[in-house]
C-alpha cells in the first residue's frame, strides 16, 4: 500500500521531502511531479527498485533509463559530452528535455543501452523535484509514468495512486501533471537526432 504525500508545489515541505527520500533510500519506487509528466524515481543503483520500475512499465533491455540531475554539474559525471552538445544541453536546462549521451563508467551497467552504451539525463524546471535530488544528493534514476499499452502518461496522483497502490512506496501529489512527456534528444553521436516530441519545442535541434 503506497503512502501519498500532498508536497505545495512552489514551497515544498522539508519534512515531506525528507521523508520521501528515506523511503527512496530504503528501496522504494516513487511516483513524482516533474515540468512535464509525472515520473517513477528509484535510487541510482538499487537494482531490485530497478527490476520494479520495470515490471510496472514492462521494459525490455533496450529502453534507455534517464539520470534526473538537480543542475549540469552533475553532468560530467554520468556522461561524456562535447563542446556542442554542452551548449546545447545548457541553453535548455532546466527544461522538460531528455538528452541521449554516451554514458561514463559512473552509471551502472544495467541501466545503459546494451548495444550503445548510451544514457537519459535531463535537469526538470520543477521545484518538488529539485527539492528531491538536492536532499537526495545524487541523481534519481527515473521513467516517464506511462502505463503499458497506454499511449500518454498518466496526470492525475489520485490515479497514479488507485492504480500503482501496490506498486508504489510512495504517491507525490504536486498537482496535476501534464499529458506531454519529455522532448527526447539524442546527442551520442554527431548530429542531434529528435526521438521524441514532447512538451519542449525542438527546432533548436533540427537541421535547416
Amino acid at each position: 500500500m503506497s503512502q501519498f504525500f500532498q508536497i505545495h508545489p512552489l514551497n515544498p515541505q522539508p519534512r515531506l521531502i525528507r521523508q520521501a527520500v528515506d523511503i527512496l533510500r530504503n528501496g522504494g519506487v516513487i511516483a513524482y511531479p516533474t515540468d512535464s509528466a509525472y515520473a517513477l524515481g528509484c535510487q541510482l543503483g538499487d537494482k531490485g527498485a530497478l527490476e520494479r520500475i520495470r515490471r510496472i512499465r514492462r521494459l525490455d533491455d533496450n529502453h534507455n533509463f534517464t539520470l534526473v540531475c538537480r543542475d549540469l554539474s552533475e553532468l560530467g559525471t554520468y556522461a561524456r559530452v562535447d563542446n556542442t552538445a554542452f551548449r546545447l544541453i545548457r541553453n535548455h536546462t532546466p527544461g522538460p528535455y531528455t538528452f541521449i549521451l554516451k554514458a561514463t563508467d559512473e552509471v551502472p551497467r544495467r541501466l545503459l543501452h546494451p548495444k550503445r552504451r548510451t544514457i537519459g539525463l535531463r535537469v526538470p524546471d520543477n521545484r518538488i523535484a529539485l527539492a528531491l535530488l538536492e536532499e537526495l544528493g545524487e541523481p534519481l534514476m527515473s521513467v516517464t509514468l506511462i502505463l503499458p499499452g497506454a499511449e500518454a502518461p498518466l496526470t492525475d496522483p489520485e490515479d497514479i495512486r488507485e492504480r500503482l497502490e501496490h506498486d508504489l512506496a510512495l504517491v507525490i501529489d504536486g498537482g496535476a501533471g501534464s499529458p506531454e512527456p519529455t522532448s527526447v534528444i539524442d546527442l551520442a553521436d554527431a548530429a542531434p537526432l529528435v526521438v521524441r516530441r514532447g512538451l519542449g519545442p525542438v527546432d533548436a535541434f533540427e537541421g535547416d
